[in-house]
């Protein structure tokens, strides 16, 4: 045996040569981590040229015709936003007439071609069959176009005879044969065809317009809906809950199908479920020591069993068995405790304002109360935009007040059916005194244009903060969050929804804090309520919107949790060269996405809160409200206070360089009157 001073020299060189390994290992795993970041911007790189030499398949129009849509989708990522819809009874009449008689070879065609759609095949069984009665048959002759590269289209096909070509600039794409499907971008809002489709033999095609895709996905919604709630009323304990709660539980309760004899409760087994017959009859058993199974009674529809087991009582007594086809309304019973505890999410939080800028904004609205459009001297064109343009403008009678005057074009706006929107988010800015929110001070008109009176935030957006930088760090993002959450829980107090977060939509006041700018996508919700309009930016669209399942307020924490990903790691979750892999990646989750390394645990675990794909189950819509949101850890020691009293230091202090020169100035020639409720009286 060694000497105690030999056993201390081995130790000591053990010590050292583990010190070593753990060197080695940190050296290693640094360069695994740059590997993985070389390795997913190979995997773009590769998606990106995957995407312009797609083979024939599902969706392979649109992805053959994407190549150069990432390019100018970053440059400039648009607000797609459909025209407003409703369900007006000439409208559900059409459709409803319109159900055309098709042979079983017909219907099974058109059905496979839904199901291998990677969009498509996500609608219930019931949608499908429902939207398939509604297509209509049309038919093509040799060399004539279906689709034309450049014009707008409103309908998706389904090619059951015959053979169709695909250009793009008189290139060959691909060939379309019987079972294929395309178009169907379309039928989520008024897109521009980037390709063509002609007929290289005549062709027979099945064809669905977006009208009526859409009327039969909101009536089935609705339908659903209501029959949901309608069973779920109909049972005594839940009576006293308000609408908005049974709302909310409906949203939660999943339907569940059982075949004839299977067992839905057994005797014994412990359980936490209560079930509402939606459809078919069920038989309650019980078993008791040395005789068979005695039938107790039947349930039909709109009968409920497993209540107790709400409240606490673990073990079955009975059996429940199915007699035949059954379909239930199913909610386990710590989500029921949720909703009861809460009822509904509290939206009674205020956003404070500063004494400072109380004192400014009363100030502003003194000047402004009777100023009209020619008291404005232009300073500069700030921006441009789909309908107009912003400039920066001076009063004449006191040049050191700045503000932006957005000009809208009349006839740009009714030509795109924006009319609704635009005089929605006018009439809502109008009411928005938030300090997260630009202010809209005053709207005026002219035969021509539209203009609205902001006040000038001239610290840039977020987008150019990220176009700088790449990504954010964690301080500054949670920052920048916590500016937009406020904000969010304003307008959800008022029964808003956003419906366009993204960093382009967040700008800088000359402090560093930021501010939600106005959107068409801005619309008021009655509580316990749905609206349909498929509008916002690809890649923070929520599934709900995009599946056409209506929405509420619930969809602005989806698009909180895609623009938390994107501060962090410089890039979004969903995304890619072609639009409808945009759209279906976004429906597969995020669950299904690879986190970057640079995005912490607890950062993940918010987003992941955030973007449930079941709308109810978000962070922000349970019973503690955004609440939620600022207490998860990820925003741990954050002084709230602090940031609504505006005294946080902001990460970034913009260097803004007011441009008074007035000898440079414009100026407006009309001098137009306050804006109205009613287009008719522009």
């Amino acid at each position: 045996m060694g000497t105690l001073r030999d056993l201390q020299f081995a130790l000591q060189l053990k010590i050292e040569e583990l010190r070593q390994r753990d060197t080695l290992i940190d050296e290693l795993e640094l360069e695994l981590d740059t590997k993985d970041e070389l390795i997913r911007r190979l995997q773009e790189e590769l998606d990106r040229y995957r995407a312009t030499v797609s083979l024939p398949g599902p969706s392979a129009v649109s992805a053959a015709c994407s190549a150069q849509f990432e390019d100018k989708q970053r440059a400039k990522r648009r607000t797609v936003i459909s025209e407003p819809f409703s369900l007006d009874p000439v409208t559900l009449a059409m459709v409803s007439q319109r159900s055309c008689d098709k042979s079983h070879e017909s219907q099974r065609l058109i059905q496979a071609a839904f199901l291998k759609n990677e969009l498509l095949k996500n609608h219930d069984e019931g949608e499908i069959r429902a939207i398939i009665a509604c297509m209509y048959p049309t038919t093509i002759n040799q060399g004539c176009y279906v689709i034309q590269e450049g014009t707008s289209g409103a309908q998706a096909y389904v090619l059951e005879e015959g053979r169709l070509e695909v250009t793009k600039d008189g290139q060959k794409l691909l060939t379309i044969e019987p079972q294929d499907m395309f178009g169907e971008l379309a039928l989520l809002y008024n897109c521009i065809h980037t390709y063509s489709v002609s007929a290289q033999t005549d062709s027979k095609l099945w064809v669905i317009d977006s009208k009526s895709y859409q009327t039969i996905l909101m009536q089935t919604g609705l339908n659903s809906l209501s029959h949901s709630m309608e069973l779920l009323s109909s049972v005594p304990f839940l009576q006293s809950l308000p609408e908005d709660a049974i709302m909310k539980m409906s949203d939660l309760m999943e339907e569940t199908h059982y075949n004839e004899g299977d067992y839905i409760i057994r005797q014994g087994a412990t359980g936490d479920t209560f079930y509402i017959i939606s459809k078919g009859q069920v038989k309650v058993t019980e078993m008791k020591p040395g005789h068979e199974e005695i039938v107790l009674s039947k349930l039909t529809e709109r009968h409920w069993f497993g209540e107790k087991a709400l409240w606490g009582e673990d073990v079955q007594t009975v059996n429940v068995v199915a007699a035949g086809a059954v379909t239930c309304l199913v909610i386990d019973r710590q989500t029921f405790k949720d909703i009861i505890d809460g009822f509904v999410f509290d939206c009674s939080h205020e956003v404070p304002q500063s004494h400072e800028s109380k004192v400014e904004s009363d100030k502003d609205c003194a000047v402004l109360s009777s100023s009209t459009l020619s008291d404005f001297n232009i300073i500069c064109t700030l921006a441009a935009g789909e309908f107009g343009h912003v400039d920066l403008v001076q009063l004449k009678s006191n040049i050191k007040c700045l503000f932006a005057m957005k000009v809208l074009k009349k006839k740009l706006i009714l030509n795109n059916g924006q009319q609704e929107h635009v005089l929605r988010e006018g009439r809502i800015l109008m009411e928005a005194y938030c300090p997260f929110i630009v202010r809209l001070h005053k709207i005026f008109r002219d035969p021509e244009c539209l203009y609205s009176l902001t006040e000038a935030c001239l610290g840039g957006d977020l987008c150019s903060l990220l176009k700088d930088k790449g990504y954010l760090d964690e301080c500054s993002t949670r920052f920048y969050i916590a500016c937009v959450v406020e904000a969010l829980t304003f307008l959800h107090g008022r029964g808003v929804i956003y419906r366009d977060i993204k960093p382009e939509n967040i700008v800088l006041d000359e402090h560093g804090y930021a501010k939600l700018i106005g959107s068409r996508c801005l619309k008021k919700v009655e509580v316990g309520k749905k609206t349909w309009t498929f509008c916002g930016t690809l890649g923070y669209i929520a599934p709900e919107i995009i599946l056409n399942k209506g929405h509420s307020v619930s969809t602005d924490f989806w698009s909180l949790g895609v623009f938390l990903f994107e501060l962090l790691s410089g890039g979004l979750p969903f995304s890619g060269s072609d639009p409808l892999k945009i759209l279906t990646a976004t429906i597969c989750g995020i669950d299904q996405i690879d986190f970057p390394k640079n995005i912490s645990k607890s950062a993940s675990s918010l987003i992941k809160k955030l973007c449930r794909s079941n709308p109810s189950e978000r962070l922000g819509t349970l019973r503690n409200g955004a609440k939620d949101i600022q207490m998860h850890k990820w925003f741990e020691g954050f002084d709230w206070d602090g940031l609504c009293k505006r005294t946080l230091n902001p990460p970034v202090i913009p260097k803004v360089n007011h441009p008074l020169d007035s000898s440079a100035c414009g100026h407006y020639t009309e001098d137009p009157v306050e804006l109205c409720t009613n287009w008719d009286d522009f």
